[in-house]
């Protein structure tokens, strides 16, 4: 066992993603790798986030909370008044959390949408490392709203810009959902870029060959470094590799057994994520599309979701589907019975996929997910994007021939290769030598010098 005093001199990190599911979990990964190299992590996030987690997940890694303010909010806010409170309540008890430390860390690694956590760990005297848990591409499209050379709400209808493809409306990071005149989301995305000239670290939850144009662009202007997928980088360890906790889930798991009874390739895994809402009728269309299918289906709806179903629906399509609050989705995709995947394109869901070599039905909600749909159909080659009618309506008849195209027609067979080639190229990214893994390594590396 370590003594206290070989523990002390290990390198000290605190990590600190912003607390929702789509940016802990990505953080989370890369800090137990972080962990699983000798380097001891506090994780820090909100008191919301820590009910979900164990107090201790390794030796090394140790999760903890501060308060953002939330539990003291009793009336709905504006999204400007809730970045507004959040950056203000977050960074003062981060603040007070660091200097209250008897075991000061050396490095703060921060997610991208917080850059002023970069002043709190400068000034006192910790360098600072900005983790994008966006695809390098949507960041590059961010960093042009931060320079103003493209402006929100787009103006052309085509825009051309360097190491991307041509990029229609359609495919460029949506805001519109949002109610708020201020523009708040697209401010805090182009902030991202407000100080990077001042961070120690860019790390980007990508992976070189699958984006390596806007990589090799970005890079020309900034030191980044790509580390993902990092929920495949403990995967690769063969040492932690019956490690069964690799992510906090803020809902609840279920569905193995479901998965064991059904033939290999005829199950459509289905789930928007653990933020967007579909409304009533768009979760009708899905409904009745999934039953006219010729596939079984696995759907993931949040408890407060349910209600849109279509009255009995849940006993109706019992034999044919199941309906779960949550599942562990990496397992599920990585389950020899998924055909493909309906999907709403969130990034990790979108590198799980990859990962696992399963197929997409592109369904993109908001923000980053109308931009990875389009590299998900056009440029990676690994699933098609679905229509929309005159509504904004994705009909039953489009969502049921989205289907039968990636399951049963000859070009469901050309985009189940490329996502088995891209799942052979995730793991070249991630094991022992590859760009990921060399790239951790050289943190490390760096690490450990700074605490020697």
């Amino acid at each position: 066992m370590e003594t206290e005093v070989a523990t002390a001199r290990r390198p000290h990190v605190l990590v600190v993603p912003y607390p929702a599911q789509g940016h802990i979990n990505p953080a989370l990964e890369f800090a137990k790798y972080l962990a699983s190299k000798g380097v001891r992590i506090t994780f820090i996030t909100t008191k919301a986030v820590t009910k979900s987690a164990k107090s201790s997940l390794c030796g090394l890694l140790t999760i903890v909370d501060v308060s953002d303010g939330s539990e003291d909010v009793k009336d709905p806010e504006s999204i400007e008044g809730y970045f507004k409170r959040f950056k203000a309540v977050f960074s003062k008890n981060l603040a007070r959390f660091i200097d209250e430390q008897r075991d000061a860390a050396q490095v703060i690694v921060y997610d991208s949408t917080m850059p002023w956590v970069l002043d709190i760990a400068h000034e006192r005297g910790l360098r600072g490392a900005s983790f994008f848990t966006q695809s390098c591409a949507v960041s590059a499209v961010f960093y042009h709203l931060k320079q103003e050379t493209l402006r929100f709400p787009y103006e052309d209808s085509v825009v051309s810009l360097p190491s991307l493809p041509a990029l229609g409306t359609k495919d460029l990071p949506s805001f519109l959902e949002f109610t708020d005149p201020k523009q708040t989301i697209p401010t805090v995305m182009a902030d991202q870029f407000s100080n990077l000239e001042k961070v120690d670290w860019i790390f980007l939850n990508t992976f070189d060959k699958l984006e390596n144009q806007v990589v090799e662009w970005m890079a020309s202007r900034y030191p980044i470094k790509t580390v993902g997928p990092t929920f495949s980088l403990l995967q690769m360890d063969k040492k932690l590799s019956n490690s069964k906790n690799h992510t906090i889930n803020l809902l609840e798991p279920a569905c193995t057994e479901w998965l064991d009874s059904r033939e290999t390739g005829s199950v459509v895994y289905v789930s928007f994520g653990s933020i967007a809402s579909l409304g009533k009728k768009q979760m009708e269309e899905v409904a009745w599309g999934l039953m006219t299918s010729n596939c079984y289906f696995l759907w993931v709806v949040r408890p407060l979701e349910v209600d849109k179903l279509p009255d009995d629906f849940t006993s109706l399509a019992s034999e044919k589907g199941l309906i779960v609050g949550w599942c562990k989705q990496p397992e599920v995709l990585a389950h020899r019975a998924i055909a493909c995947f309906l999907t709403h394109c969130g990034w990790n869901s979108t590198l799980e996929a990859l990962s696992c070599g399963v197929p997409l039905i592109a369904m993109p909600q908001w923000v980053d997910q109308q931009m990875n749909s389009k590299f998900i159909e056009d440029v990676w080659g690994v699933g098609v994007r679905v229509k929309r009618g005159e509504d904004g309506i994705v009909g039953r008849e489009e969502i049921a021939m989205c289907i039968k195209e990636v399951t049963e027609e000859d070009r469901g067979m050309e985009l189940k290769r490329n996502a088995c080639m891209w799942k052979d190229l995730v793991n070249e990214a991630v094991e022992k030598g590859g760009t990921s893994a060399n790239n951790i390594e050289d943190f490390v590396s760096k690490l450990m010098c700074i605490s020697g």
